[in-house]
């Protein structure tokens, strides 16, 4: 928030001491005494705001002093822009349009004066509470000394009972479709009870059409439908956009003669519930809807039974476990907390979400003896849910003040949105609120940040990837609410959801202050400057609704933002590239969804660019800009076959315009693979290539482009996806597969290169790959007998469509292989019976093969259950298939 404004401000006005020295010398001192007193304040707000402020007067100071900062950012940022202009305007320009005196950073420079010494005064009287001491009696014993265990959410404490009278109600013998609503007040644990049903193995066998969605406060009926057909059925552009009766009569259809369990998460009211039951047909299937909801009432229906489940609060003992759990990672508690445990449980009323964020705060700070005398007084003649609020904002004040403006931040998404880590952290970085560590990469920090969120139980995971990292995450509704009104309070984002709050907002001057504003893409038609306050910084559109602006509208969002840092507009369709947009030399953050094949070369001038991600409709994409001029280009990304223009020039040096910073090239042509671009982005950890693959494995001159890409030492991830249409075509097919890869790589993702199953032990050979994916016929032939002391490291493999029908495979060729997973493997015969004797091997899943494979992987299932009879330690065994019934 404010501590990521002022880093904006300093490294702007670093910025501009470097590019303007000449027009600003004579007031370059001022500059510097500004960039002082802007570092001095934020050691100011980090002391005030370390707890909840209850003087008026520091209220107000900090207030001030936080409105000072802001208005100090637009300040430099309308002068950076000026500067950048002056600085690419031809000579003529310039003398028409020199720079003009920069004034307002020394009436900046003064007016911060006097309130510097308001809170000098303030340091100088120690007017500064004192702060809560962090340890307590025992706290020794309750510190973690790096990172939580993770403890599995799919055991709930004290759901166990309920989740078996819920799985009875929607396995019962009635042929009727039922709806079951599960109810229950905020933080009582509604939606991870229905998880917890969701991914039971008996549900998951009796229905394999089972569909997830959210629905939350603000119900919208299209994007509820889309979200269940996008499970189901392929939904095209045409799909999306259907009237909300189509789309209800096209998922009516698609549902008809399918046994269905669609969950419904927290739907708020029964007129909701009325609007979306029309889209699910009454068969006689046994089909099931579950619902989870606030109220008892919502689930009613004059079309079928419904059922309610009445969730109830935890006892005592219960409160006790999941206290231990949270707080230890275990279910064992020293003797010497025992007392306070018992007494911090009590408090916490039954409500687990009360009990798993304070056990966040125990977990990360250890202080027990604190928590357990202040503990009543926090809660004293409350309402359950204003005591989950006192202790979502007792947790937020415990948080490292590096850490507030993280959590801050889920309050800009939507209620609900499951958001992507890998968009996350990318936006924290484009917001300012991630600084360097030493050699740590900014990603990686980020990725400790939400870790430590993740720890202290504010945020929730919701998938976890592969090598066991975070793939998705959402923060439960009671703590969004939280997030939106801190981040209010701050001027720091606001979310628009009704066309009326663009036409009032000009009258509104709180609402001009905001600095991110959330918009669905039907409202910017009507976005103008005189509506909006020229400080907004980040714009965001989280929607399914999608639409294509007319010229005038694009040109109108580069001339009412002309600050922003982030722009993500991936709902927006831009038929051509807005040139204004080029004009946005702040943009850190860029996500454009495009319906043209050519990236102009004014895409150079976004010379700040941290992230860029072009979405077209097109199967290849050019960019004729110098992308070797955006030197703070960390992460490029693109769904089509993308070449950069050969603009190297000979005269650079090889240190010179190179992206030391860039970590992620997706998706490039092979053609793309030149010496040249990789010697300027040495440090690519994932790299994305797509296009005939032959011309990237062919030898000319005794090397080939691939010989580029094994240079890349730091390269983690590669995807190679050949992308033509016959793969027997002479030009299509690849003749010779190369002998090695990049040494480093962990992960290594294979689409349609056809190759023999005899090069495999040529992948098998990778020391440290971890992750191997074979998607759409990776690998051609009807038999694979891997070599033995191969694939020394890989977790996880992934067999696509392919013709393989005989594998003989076992520990020795896969020795910690922990997931396999098999597509449309519908000629493999059977899955290698000595798989089994894989210890590490925890969870196979075989989607669309045949009864044959399927019963061999049952065998297997079997012995793997023996197994974890005998080992006590062993975690067990899952295995998935789908469809349940392979007779058909």
């Amino acid at each position: 928030m404010t501590d990521a404004t002022v880093t904006f401000i300093l490294d702007n006005l670093k910025e501009l001491l470097l590019s303007t020295s000449k027009q600003i010398s004579e007031v370059s001192n001022k500059v510097k005494s500004l960039s002082n007193d802007l570092e001095f304040f934020i050691g100011f707000l980090m002391e005030a705001t370390k707890k909840p402020i209850e003087d008026l007067t520091m209220k107000a100071l900090v207030k001030q002093v936080r409105q000072a900062v802001y208005e100090a950012e637009d300040i430099v940022d309308d002068y950076v822009i000026e500067a950048a202009k002056y600085k690419t305007s031809g000579v003529f320009s310039k003398m028409k349009h020199p720079l003009d005196h920069p004034t307002k950073l020394l009436s900046l420079a003064q007016k911060i004066e006097p309130m510097k010494a308001m809170v000098n005064d303030i340091y100088e009287k120690k007017k500064f509470g004192t702060v809560a001491t962090q340890d307590g009696d025992g706290s020794n014993s309750a510190k973690k000394s790096n990172k939580a265990p993770k403890v599995e959410e799919d055991h709930v404490v004290g759901m166990e009972d309920e989740a078996k009278k819920v799985i009875d109600l929607l396995i019962g013998d009635s042929e009727e479709v039922q709806v079951i609503t599960i109810a229950g007040m905020p933080g009582l644990g509604k939606t991870t009870l229905a998880k917890m049903i969701f991914r039971n193995p008996i549900i998951e066998f009796e229905f394999y059409n089972r569909v997830w969605v959210y629905v939350s406060q603000d119900c919208n009926r299209k994007e509820v439908f889309l979200a269940i057909l996008e499970k189901i059925t392929n939904v095209t552009d045409e799909t999306r956009n259907m009237t909300e009766e189509n789309l209800a009569n096209k998922l009516l259809r698609a549902l008809e003669k399918e046994k269905y369990l669609i969950v419904m998460d927290d739907v708020w009211t029964q007129r909701d519930w009325n609007d979306l039951q029309i889209a699910f047909p009454m068969n006689k299937r046994k089909s099931r809807i579950l619902l989870t909801s606030r109220d008892n009432n919502v689930g009613k229906s004059d079309r079928c039974k419904a059922e309610l489940h009445d969730l109830r609060f935890l006892n005592s003992d219960e409160s006790r476990t999941l206290l231990t759990r949270k707080a230890f990672g275990s279910e064992e508690c020293p003797q010497e907390l025992i007392t306070h445990r018992n007494h911090i449980a009590a408090e916490c009323g039954g409500l687990p979400l009360a009990i798993v964020v304070i056990g966040g705060i125990l977990l990360e700070k250890g202080n027990w003896k604190d928590v357990s005398q202040n503990v009543r007084g926090y809660i004293a003649e409350m309402d359950k849910e204003k005591i989950m609020n006192t202790f979502i904002e007792w947790s937020f004040y415990g948080l490292d003040y590096h850490l507030k403006a993280c959590f801050i931040y889920f309050g800009m998404l939507p209620e609900d949105y499951r958001i992507s880590v890998r968009k996350l952290i990318r936006l924290w970085i484009a917001e300012g609120f991630i600084q360097p560590k030493g050699e740590i990469s900014l990603e990686n920090i980020a990725e400790e940040y939400l870790t430590d969120l993740v720890n202290r139980n504010l945020v929730m995971v919701e998938k976890w990837r592969s090598n066991g990292k975070i793939k998705t995450c959402y923060v439960h509704d009671m703590i969004h609410v939280f997030c939106k009104n801190k981040s209010r309070d701050e001027n720091f984002y606001h979310e628009i959801k009704r066309s009326d709050q663009i036409i009032d907002s000009s009258s509104n001057d709180a609402f001009r202050m905001y600095r991110g504003l959330s918009i669905p893409p039907h409202f910017l038609k009507n976005i103008s400057p005189k509506k909006f306050g020229s400080n907004v910084r980040s714009f965001l559109c989280f929607s399914n609704d999608e639409i294509t602006l007319s010229p005038v509208n694009i040109s109108s969002i580069p001339k009412t933002f002309k600050l922003l840092r982030v722009l993500d507009g991936e709902p927006i369709r831009f038929p051509r590239f807005p040139t204004d947009l080029a004009q946005l030399f702040n943009l850190r953050y860029l996500l454009l969804s495009i319906q043209f094949k050519t990236l102009p070369k004014h895409i150079t001038n976004l010379w700040n660019m941290q992230t860029l991600i072009i979405k077209t409709s097109s199967n290849a994409l050019e960019i004729k800009g110098d992308i070797w001029k955006m030197i703070r280009l960390r992460h490029l990304e693109t769904n089509a076959s993308t070449s950069l223009s050969d603009l190297v020039s000979k005269k650079r040096s090889n240190d010179e315009d190179s992206l030391i910073n860039l970590r992620t090239l997706s998706t490039i042509s092979p053609e793309t693979c030149r010496e040249d671009v990789f010697e300027r982005a040495p440090n690519l950890s994932k790299l994305g290539i797509r296009g005939q693959l032959a011309k990237l494995f062919e030898v000319k001159g005794g090397s080939s482009l691939f010989d580029n890409v094994k240079k890349l030492n730091s390269l983690e991830n590669l995807k190679l996806f050949n992308d033509v249409l016959d793969v027997q075509d002479y030009k299509g097919k690849i003749v010779s597969p190369p002998d090695k890869f990049p040494l480093n790589l962990k992960k290594l993702t294979l689409n349609g290169t056809h190759l023999d199953w005899k090069y495999m032990p040529t992948l098998g050979m990778l020391e440290n790959l971890e992750i191997l994916k074979l998607k759409e016929n990776a690998f051609k032939g009807k038999q694979w007998e891997p070599k033995d002391g191969g694939f020394p490291a890989l977790q996880v493999l992934h067999i696509g469509r392919t013709d393989l029908v005989t594998w003989e495979a076992s520990a020795t060729h896969f020795p910690i292989l922990k997931r396999l997973h098999l597509k449309h493997c519908t000629a493999l015969i059977a899955v290698p019976s000595d798989l089994a004797n894989i210890t590490t091997l925890k969870k196979m899943e075989l989607y669309w093969t045949n009864k044959m494979a399927a019963d061999s992987a049952k065998k297997i299932e079997t012995k793997k259950k023996l197994q974890h009879q005998q080992t006590i330690k062993d975690k067990g065994f899952k295995l998935s298939i789908y469809p349940p019934d392979h007779d058909q």
